[in-house]
């Protein structure tokens, strides 16, 4: 006998929710197919709540059903991550100029701790690390900035899970340019100058994009 509702859209949020943040982290590949009953298994979840979690995933974008095939996790262009860049950058650009505004002595603290950790990351070759460590400022950016607006047109865009395809890790350069790209971001939300701010985090994803027109292929990695 099945649960009550309340009790099924729990497990429904729950198996979402886990499903969601796996495919940003890059735990499924683009193209991978997801089978309901290994989901099921995967996340000890119901069926019925995992179809109901894949076809929310759907409308998010990060999942795609095949005829005859089932669901599998979407892939995105070149070009389609070219113009999520771009929009984010709008966004980010005004997230940088809020958070300039409200920043605190503990927020800039946080800031600097956050870009002292990937330069050491950087002078370590460690790649990874600086990865997360983008992840990590960026998201303390939106969250000091408290527009809620913003946040949530961020994670939908976020939610197209370009990062998890496209990783400018590998190209020559971009560790160090990207690394004080966020010192320069940090510095303008320190001297609490929402236009510095805002144009610093532009000129970041602006040189994200250009540098992911370059690439030849999806076979390469990309860090911002």
């Amino acid at each position: 006998m099945g649960g009550l509702p309340s009790e099924r859209s729990t497990e429904a949020d729950e198996g979402y929710e886990r499903l969601y943040q796996a495919i940003l982290r890059g735990e499924f590949q683009p193209n991978e197919r997801l089978i309901e009953m290994d989901l099921a298994r995967l996340y000890n979840v119901g069926r019925a709540a995992i179809r109901t979690t894949l076809a929310r995933l759907e409308q998010d974008g990060l999942v795609e059903h095949e005829p005859n095939r089932g669901a599998r996790v979407r892939a995105i262009s070149e070009q389609e991550a070219v113009e999520t860049l771009e929009a984010r950058a709008v966004l980010e650009g005004l997230a940088a100029r809020y958070a300039a505004r409200n920043a605190t002595d503990t927020d800039i603290a946080d800031l600097r701790a956050i870009i002292d950790q990937m330069e050491a990351c950087l002078a370590a070759s460690d790649l990874l690390g600086i990865s997360a460590g983008n992840s990590r400022l960026h998201s303390r950016l939106i969250q000091i900035a408290n527009n809620k607006t913003v946040a949530r047109l961020i994670e939908r865009l976020h939610a197209q899970h370009v990062r998890s395809q496209f990783r400018i890790i590998l190209v020559p350069g971009r560790p160090p340019r990207s690394v004080a790209e966020h010192r320069t971001i940090v510095e303008a939300v320190a001297s609490h100058d929402p236009e510095a701010a805002e144009a610093a985090m532009r000129s970041h994803l602006a040189n994200t994009v250009e540098t992911l027109r370059t690439l030849t292929g999806s076979s390469q990695l990309l860090l911002q």
